[in-house]
């Protein structure tokens, strides 16, 4: 039975990934490459000085992956929280501030692999925090905010399960 529910999860992710803009797609496999060390980005992603820049400053903003990785705080703590929600904050806003990804779903599809699944409780409360800072442009604000459902937002658990499926970078040719 366990595999025929690994199998629809990954189904699920799989589709839920589907769903998602090019231009998100695009971002979530970028961001995994640079967050999780799995390719060089410049070489992958760059397709010009912008875009090279934008890809030099997330390199940095996800430095604090492996300090928010290491010290997630118990859900039900209150210690270690202005740190590790600062952090996390800062890191969404960044993310959110490059307008590549449009909604909470794609944001959470992403920060579910960057971080893993125990990072789920603090998703809502992060991405509303970075959602609402001036760094982020009022229409996209507007719209971020508007993206989160209520059950997202007040959801009374959340499962532990790992996510499956890490979408990456295919050659024209192989696809």
């Amino acid at each position: 039975m366990r595999y025929g529910r690994t199998t629809s999860l990954a189904i699920a992710e799989f589709r839920e990934f589907a769903g998602f803009s090019p231009c998100e797609q695009r971002y979530i496999k970028r961001s995994l490459d640079i967050g999780l060390g799995r390719q060089d980005a410049f070489k992958l992603w760059a397709r010009d000085a912008e875009e090279s820049a934008s890809i030099r400053s997330q390199y940095i903003a996800y430095q604090e992956l492996k300090t928010l990785r290491r010290d997630m705080p118990d859900e039900t703590a209150f210690e270690g929280i202005e740190a590790f929600v600062g952090k996390l904050i800062r890191v969404s806003a960044f993310d959110l501030a490059q307008e590549r990804l449009a909604c909470f779903s794609a944001y959470r599809f992403l920060y579910e692999r960057l971080l893993g699944p125990e990072v789920r409780p603090w998703l809502p409360a992060a991405f509303c925090g970075a959602a609402a800072l001036p760094q982020i442009r009022p229409g996209l604000r507007k719209e971020l905010l508007q993206s989160i459902s209520e059950a997202a937002a007040t959801a009374p658990g959340w499962s532990d399960t790992a996510p499956s499926f890490y979408p990456e970078w295919v050659e024209k040719e192989a696809a």
